[in-house]
């Protein structure tokens, strides 16, 4: 069966070639495909084993699922299916004679572009009409050329006969296929020999099989030109693969008008049509099943896509072959991201395990559980609140401790190191890959403009050449078009900044409130009784996290819309402006209420009998343990509730709409039961241009997690490597299973986004310092060591006892017959009811600034030296 196929497309090859030399009669068309201008033949693509039987190459697995399903052809078993566009009969909609029309018209200027139609009703599929598209010969040259397309040449001997230098290469090679020559080396038995063979051995189990998938041969590209196409391996088997095929029908659909009407510039590309439902869906095919053996898809979701396989390495050349350079460098990315956590998680989890072993040692925290005094804690909020009795806040002394000690420095000062080196790192590997893709001649000015783009500006007159397309393009007026959108933009965005931050304060109101209820009174839980802040900390994250998933699709929402209206010419330019404004949007929205907790609240309380009030409400305070235990709270809720929230939608999200998407179409008591991969994939959900940012995104907040507060939670790292580990291999199975197959995109790096990755380098590098400095006990203690030479008595050092007849609001009730209350600071009485800071608060406060300094200037050096290397 496989040879039959074979020799049916190596037919229709010469078929399609011939045809094609008799309508473009051009000295290139003519000449013989195995002319080489290197003066030797071109190699054969498939090599033979010992056996006699050919042994499976990049190539055969790529072109693989045409060869083994038959309904990735036409009828004739010919012509592939290269795009499949869908309508349904069922819709009023879909049947108004406005919407035959617009198909009749759009199809008909598809025919005349060249591609070739055929049109499928099956009976028992509930009136789905299905358009299957082929792209012959002819319209792959044509496109290829426009798109400027980088094909690969013909493989040519670089040795040739003759001269001095070959014949020593000639007898090199001859030589080296003797392993006894191949394989001399001095053999001993060292430890180190030993020890290569053991890893050598434990690699070959997690790196990519090469049976399985047969390394790529590196082949010479050029951009693709008719006139010089004696130079390409056009007959080749996978030389217009089904992914590049697919991108210039998309191209040519895009494109194409749908109406007669001159005075409707919008009335083109198929994304309209399917916007009026004119057609349900437009598509390439995947190329095979997922249980059947003999396709790309059924490979890598059994070797790639499996959770089983969640520690090998990635088949990225196949990935890219299969979803195109986009998706494949998404996933280089996360990759490689994923593999650079496992040293910032060893080493935040050994800081972790020391501060857990030194928790009993650490004499702050067992003078607090130890503490022993008449004088009780001033209250921490208004009439409701007890004096209460610091040693009830043991439990949280500790906890803060595993986060607040010497090793916190060392590990913020690691994590600045790591940021830095994983960017330079990135730089390297990303150059690596666009070099082994191919991808270093891409220019962005060779992309075309969007469709959209060119429809809103058929009204301007004025136009200018693209010297690297040859075509003129229009000029957008600055003053009239580009200067407004740009405006209303701008200021769209800063309202929604705004409203994420008036969600912040409202989590702030709520905790007001929730201090002053009547239920923290009771005596009944111990949380509740000495722990109120701690409890509406805890309570407070969760409202935040659901205001900070609601926010999420109406920003996304707007973004949108607002980067549609600023006139932007390509789709990398649309897809850089709607990435930077959602990132704005969802920095902020995620990232405002923790800034809050690590340099504001606490900081600007005042004292008793002077507190800094807002709307008359005493502000938050920290809690006994501390803003660094608060800040820790807020980060693990959101970071591992968003991150399992995140998963759950994912998951479940692309079964639910693929669920949706049937029972909107034929029912909830029907199904679509075909064997046809063109009826199969109609039922998944459609990948959009949208599809690969939630994935970026995602990743990127939690890289901001792990590097901007992770002197706060070290355990950050951690969290985020498990959470990828699993994430890549999910994030495939949902691309194989539940989403058709995307329209390669080329690009030569991630965009837009790895500027947003050096911006939060360097804003880590800030925050980090200014968390140690100023929200931990780090600096204090260190200036009390510093002096005293010991940590005896430092619990007592950082207290300030007040008279309770300077509380303004003293507790209602309170049973606490003492004249004066603790409270932490550095304050001295002065006169009546003043008090003013004592020297030792402005030592620790030079300490703070000097530490800040230090360490800023330090790491930001550090990092720019990074840059220029």
């Amino acid at each position: 069966m496989n040879n039959a196929m074979s020799l049916r497309s190596n037919s229709y090859s010469t078929m399609e070639l011939e045809n094609y030399r008799k309508d473009n009669g051009s000295e290139a068309s003519t000449r013989p495909a195995e002319d080489c201008p290197c003066g030797e033949p071109a190699l054969p693509p498939d090599t033979i084993n010992n056996n006699g039987k050919p042994v499976a190459n990049h190539c055969s697995i790529v072109m693989g699922g045409i060869l083994n399903n038959p309904s990735l052809t036409f009828n004739d078993g010919v012509r592939s299916v290269d795009f499949v566009l869908v309508w349904e009969a069922g819709k009023e909609e879909a049947t108004t004679a406005e919407a035959v029309e617009s198909r009749r018209v759009f199809e008909g200027n598809l025919e005349k572009e060249g591609l070739q139609l055929e049109r499928e009703a099956p009976e028992d599929l509930y009136g789905l009409h299905f358009v299957k598209i082929h792209a012959p010969l002819a319209v792959l040259r044509d496109y290829s050329e426009v798109l400027k397309l980088r094909m690969p040449m013909k493989e040519c001997s670089k040795i040739r006969k003759g001269g001095k230098t070959n014949a020593i290469l000639n007898a090199a090679l001859y030589m080296s296929k003797y392993s006894a020559l191949k394989d001399i080396h001095e053999k001993t038995n060292s430890l180190i020999d030993r020890i290569d063979d053991c890893w050598d051995k434990f690699m070959s189990r997690i790196r990519v099989d090469p049976a399985k998938f047969p390394e790529r041969k590196h082949r010479l590209t050029a951009i693709y030109s008719k006139d010089k196409e004696y130079l390409f391996d056009t007959m080749s088997e996978c030389f217009w693969t089904p992914s590049i095929r697919s991108r210039i029908v998309q191209f040519i659909l895009d494109r194409k008008r749908f109406t007669d009407a001159t005075g409707d510039d919008f009335g083109f590309g198929v994304t309209r049509l399917i916007a009026n439902n004119a057609y349900s869906a437009a598509y390439p095919l995947h190329d095979g099943d997922l249980k059947t053996p003999g396709s790309m898809r059924h490979l890598l979701y059994t070797e790639w896509a499996s959770v089983s396989k969640c520690l090998n390495y990635q088949p990225l050349d196949y990935v890219k072959d299969y979803f195109g350079v986009k998706i494949g460098l998404y996933f280089a990315w996360l990759g490689f991201y994923t593999h650079m956590l496992i040293p910032a998680s060893l080493v935040g989890l050994i800081c972790v395990i020391y501060s857990a072993a030194t928790v009993f040692t650490n004499q702050p925290s067992e003078d607090v559980c130890n503490y022993n005094s008449s004088v009780k804690m001033c209250p921490q909020c208004d009439v409701f609140c007890e004096y209460w009795d610091l040693r009830a806040t043991c439990l949280q002394s500790r906890i803060t401790y595993l986060f607040d000690n010497p090793t916190t420095v060392f590990f913020a000062i690691f994590m600045s190191f790591w940021g830095a080196c994983f960017l330079e790192l990135w730089k390297r590997y990303s150059a690596e890959m666009t070099h082994r893709w191919d991808l270093t001649g891409f220019d962005v000015y060779e992309e075309h403009p969007r469709p959209q783009y060119l429809a809103r500006l058929a009204h301007v007159k004025r136009t200018q050449l693209n010297v690297v397309t040859g075509e003129r393009e229009p000029m957008v007026p600055f003053w009239r078009m580009r200067l407004p959108a740009t405006l209303m933009s701008f200021s769209v965005v800063a309202l929604l900044v705004l409203l994420a931050l008036a969600t912040v304060l409202g989590v702030v109101l709520y905790r007001m409130s929730v201090l002053g209820a009547i239920i923290l009174r009771q005596r009944d839980s111990k949380l509740l009784t000495y722990s109120p802040i701690m409890f509406t900390t805890a309570t407070a994250a969760c409202i935040n996290l659901v205001f900070i998933c609601i926010f999420n699709y109406i920003y996304q929402f707007l973004a949108e819309w607002l980067t549609e209206k600023e006139l932007l010419r390509t789709q990398t330019e649309f897809d850089d402006s709607l990435t930077l404004k959602i990132y704005l949007l969802q920095f902020v929205n995620y990232y405002a209420s923790i800034f809050y907790i690590a340099f504001f609240k606490g900081k600007f309380v005042g004292r008793p009998g002077n507190y800094v009030r807002i709307f008359s409400h005493r502000q938050e305070e920290c809690s006994p343990g501390g803003c660094l235990l608060e800040l820790s709270i807020q980060l693990a809720i959101i970071m591992v509730g968003k991150q399992f929230i995140n998963t759950i939608v994912e998951m479940m999200m692309p079964y639910l709409l693929k669920w949706w998407n049937i029972i909107r179409t034929i029912g909830r008591k029907k199904r679509i039961k075909s064997p046809m991969q063109w009826v199969k994939d109609f039922k998944l959900v459609d990948f959009g241009n949208m599809g690969l940012f939630p994935e970026y995104l995602e990743m990127v907040l939690q890289y901001g997690f792990v590097t901007i507060f992770v002197a706060a939670f070290p355990l950050a790292p951690l969290f985020a490597l498990i959470n990828n580990v699993l994430e890549m291999r999910l994030d495939a199975k949902k691309f194989l299973t539940c989403y058709r197959r995307p329209v390669p995109q080329r690009v030569n790096d991630i965009g837009v986004w790895y500027r947003i990755l050096d911006s939060i380098g360097k804003l880590s590098i800030i925050t980090n310092g200014f968390i140690i400095a100023f929200t931990s006990e780090f600096i204090p203690r260190l200036v009390y060591l510093a002096v005293k030479g010991d940590m005896n008595d430092y619990v007592n050092h950082t207290l300030t006892d007040f008279n309770v007849s300077v509380l303004e609001y003293p507790p209602d009730g309170s049973h606490y017959n003492g004249t004066m209350c603790s409270y932490p600071g550095y304050w001295n009485y002065k006169d009546g009811d003043d008090y003013e800071h004592t020297n030792w608060y402005w030592h620790v406060m030079g300490a703070r600034l000097a530490f800040v300094v230090v360490f800023e200037a330090r790491n930001l050096t550090c990092s720019l030296r990074h840059e220029v290397n």
